[in-house]
């Protein structure tokens, strides 16, 4: 492995490096070209910038970028490109003023003096080195490939490499990656940190633009793990190559423009957001809102590109947080050529801003991003990581016995010329420090507490775009000012970005087949279900109790509903009652005026009062039914009922008890039979039915009677209120005795329908009997199949039609001779045979 090393250092850009290089590729997903032949191919910077000391860290940083020959088409030789500009240059001069700032510290490294070596990578070989000696630790891999490859190169010589901007997760594995270390944190936070955004904002319809690498891919796969059950899905995922990106490019801004999403989540370089951003400004696409990865979210260049301003206008992203190095500004302002005469890296960035090093020139009192350190985000990471170094090398080389005489435990002590980058890289293990900022600092094995800015990116008077800070993320709490969010649209009103619009409170969300969970359908709550919640499941049942609104929102205490006197059939039927008691009562005293005329006194005019009096009983007692149940009402309706149309039918049998009679004593030998119906026989028979009748209803009553009771089983949104049969044995006793009474009293006058007489009431019996059998014989399936406050009606209906076709069919020819013929009211007439 050392002499792998020492060949790779000695020759970086050799074919077979490239070509071992890719051996490793294969592992880590770096896209590398296998050369076929060792040649040279190319020549790669040989600047460096580097100063002595005691101990020797390296740094490796991006200054410039050699496309690869898949980018260059195999047809070029290499070319070198501004790779990130002056902020690169500003990361390697925060590495070169920490070291000078702990030099400069009595406290930290005391008589230590620390050096570097510092090389650009050129965003092409993991190892640079340029000499043969290796250093005990190297800060650098601007990328996640270039880490997982530098620590695996290095791992079996444990020689710690602390990166300041390789994110990938897979980088926090310890079993495969025990000697890195990085000072920004892993991309799982920031996908989390972007998933609690989409959540919280109830984005649940979205897209996304990945690169296609490790940073894209797993930050894809974490975010989508975030949102899982959360109500967001991912309408698309597209992916960029850096091969075909200007196709792939082109390809993304079709999607973006066709789909229904109009928040786009993008994990991508912000060269490749650039290309796309481009593309989408061609088609006029300004009206989808950006949720951007730390990876291009403060990309000055983006923010400056007037091209494509209005497409980026509103962009809401997860940066990495921001810091101040005091003094480092002021460290920027005094370099100069003339100071630094080895220094190749700023001798370039001087001739190409002032185009000469003549000496004059100078950056005190010039406002020049070079200089900016407002928001250092990249450059205090590498600050951090340079003295996360010296610390641990200031535990390793802090040795109580160092002033000892020499061979006395001096070799328990760590030299700073030979430091064992195993024994570095366990110390670094344990550091725990605070930061001249006052800032607390250690590592969660490769990690650091996750800490992120948000921000936004908003309209300027000049057009161009302006990064302003909303909010920020510490490991998992996410804090934001969403008032002072400017959004795609150019208004605070948060975009809206869904499949289906949430379904309001009285729906569920029903799925649709073949499509995501997010889209859906708005099903309305069944009657008695309810949903009081923007985006329910399922509708919730309401209690026995209760019913849904109208709305489905909100369970209402069920009506009460019964047969009221106020309501249509109430009022009804309580006509008919009244309106049979009164006829009744005009029978009564038509009776009562032609009681010594022979068709009244026909066939004991006692018992035809008596008979209007009960069928007055009858229509009246209907009234009780109506109205609401109370414990006295349940109880008095029924025996009312009961015992009126007892004594009606009671009346009844012993008239045709009494016919028969009359007819039966004309024969010869039967004179004695006419004893047994006199008039008080007739009075005690009737009295004595009727009693049955009482006692039946005396017990009934007593023993169960019927109770108010509220019936839920019917019209889900009214609660019944009736009487309950607590015995269903009393009424139907009540029921069948007035049955017994009736078919007897039917059977007896179909007996007498032919006796000899001009007026035969038997006949007239005989109609009204069957008419009452029939009404009560269909009331019962009715009664039992009837729901709610009907049974009740159906009841009232019977008394009033049983008691109508008695009172017609009896008493209408008698009144009819009588009023209107009264001719045929004599005695002579009613007895011609």
């Amino acid at each position: 492995m050392s002499l792998f090393l020492w060949f790779l250092s000695r020759w970086p850009s050799t074919a077979l490096s490239l070509l071992l290089l890719s051996v490793v590729g294969r592992q880590t997903g770096l896209v590398v070209v296998q050369a076929t032949v060792c040649s040279r191919w190319g020549v790669p910077s040989d600047k460096s910038l580097s100063q002595g000391g005691d101990v020797i860290i390296g740094g490796l940083f991006n200054l410039y970028y050699i496309p690869s020959a898949v980018e260059q088409g195999y047809t070029k030789l290499p070319s070198y490109e501004p790779c990130t500009g002056l902020e690169s240059l500003k990361n390697i001069y925060a590495m070169a003023f920490a070291v000078e700032e702990i030099n400069g510290n009595s406290t930290l490294l005391p008589g230590v003096k620390l050096g570097y070596r510092i090389l650009d990578s050129c965003s092409r070989y993991p190892w640079a080195l340029q000499g043969g000696e290796l250093v005990p630790l190297l800060i650098g891999a601007s990328r996640s490939t270039t880490g997982i490859m530098l620590s695996r190169i290095l791992g079996p010589l444990s020689v710690p490499v602390i990166s300041y901007l390789a994110s990938c997760p897979c980088l926090s594995d310890r079993t495969k990656f025990p000697n890195f270390f990085r000072t920004i944190p892993s991309d799982i936070y920031q996908a989390r940190a972007m998933a609690q955004l989409a959540i919280r904002f109830n984005w649940t319809w979205m897209g996304a633009v990945i690169e296609n690498s490790d940073y894209g891919q797993l930050a894809i796969q974490v975010f989508q793990e975030e949102i899982q059950g959360k109500g967001v899905c991912l309408e698309f995922i597209e992916t960029l190559h850096r091969e075909t990106i200007v196709n792939d490019a082109r390809r993304a801004a079709l999607k973006i423009k066709t789909s229904t999403a109009t928040v786009i989540l993008i994990f991508c370089w912000y060269t490749d957001v650039k290309k796309v951003f481009l593309e989408l400004a061609k088609r006029n696409v300004t009206d989808r809102q950006f949720l951007a990865s730390e990876a291009w979210s403060t990309s000055d260049d983006l923010l400056q590109d007037l091209a494509i301003s209005k497409v980026a206008s509103g962009v809401l992203g997860v940066a990495l947080r921001s810091a101040t190095i005091p003094g480092f500004e002021k460290y920027l302002r005094s370099l100069h050529p003339s100071h630094r005469p080895d220094d190749e890296f700023f001798r370039e960035f001087w001739q190409e801003e002032f185009g000469s090093c003549s000496g004059t020139e100078s950056l005190e009192g010039v406002q020049h991003p070079f200089t900016d350190t407002s928001q250092l985000r990249v450059a205090y990471n590498v600050y951090l990581a340079v003295y996360a170094a010296a610390h641990a090398l200031h535990s390793l080389l802090s040795c109580p016995n160092r002033d000892s005489p020499p061979g006395n435990n001096s070799s328990t002590c760590s030299s700073p010329k030979h430091i064992k980058p195993r024994e570095l890289l366990q110390h670094l293990n344990k550091v725990n420090i605070s930061t001249p900022q006052g800032e607390m600092f250690h590592f969660q094995g490769a990690d650091i507490p996750a800490k992120y800015d948000l921000v936004n990116w908003q309209n300027t008077p000049e057009v161009s775009l302006k990064l302003v800070l909303i909010g920020h993320v510490d490991g998992f709490d996410l804090h934001l000012n969403e008032s002072a969010i400017q959004w795609s649209t150019g208004t605070n009103q948060v975009p809206v970005s869904v499949c289906s619009e949430s379904c309001p409170p009285g729906t569920r969300k029903a799925n649709r087949k073949g499509e995501p969970l997010c889209c859906f359908d708005c099903i309305p709550c069944a009657e008695g279900e309810i949903s009081n919640k923007t985006g329910s499941l399922h509708c919730e049942r309401c209690p026995s109790e209760f019913w849904s609104n109208s709305e489905q929102t909100a369970c209402v205490p069920r009506q009460l509903d019964f047969l009221a006197f106020n309501e249509t059939l109430g009022i009804t039927l309580t006509t008919a009652a009244v309106s049979g008691a009164a006829v009744t009562t005009a029978v009564f005293v038509v009776f009562i005026l032609y009681h010594k005329t022979p068709m009244v006194r026909a066939n004991n005019s006692e018992l035809s009062f008596l008979l209007l009096l009960s069928l007055k009983l009858c229509f009246l007692c209907s009234l009780v039914f109506i109205g609401r149940p109370s414990v006295w009402s349940c109880r008095f309706q029924q025996a009312a009922f009961g015992i009126s149309f007892v004594l009606c039918v009671s009346c009844l049998l012993v008239k045709t008890l009494v016919v028969l009679a009359v007819f039966r004593s004309a024969r010869p030998g039967a004179e004695t039979l006419m004893k047994w119906f006199g008039p008080g026989q007739q009075r005690g028979s009737v009295g004595l039915f009727t009693s049955v009748q009482v006692i039946i209803c005396a017990i009934w009553l007593s023993l169960s009677p019927p109770e108010p009771r509220r019936d839920l089983g019917f019209q889900g949104s009214k609660v019944t209120l009736e009487c309950s049969m607590a015995s269903v044995v009393g009424f139907s006793l009540v029921l069948g005795y007035i049955g017994l009474l009736a078919c007897t009293c039917l059977l007896l006058a179909f007996l007498a329908r032919k006796l000899p007489d001009n007026f035969n009431e038997a006949k007239l019996i005989t109609f009204s009997m069957l008419i009452f059998c029939a009404v009560w014989v269909a009331f019962v399936p009715a009664y039992v199949s009837s729901p709610g406050k009907y049974v009740v009606a159906v009841e009232i209906f019977a008394i009033l039609a049983s008691s109508y076709g008695l009172l017609i069919c009896i008493f209408a020819p008698k009144c009819f001779v009588i009023l209107l013929r009264p001719e045929k009211n004599t005695k002579k007439h009613l007895m011609a045979r």
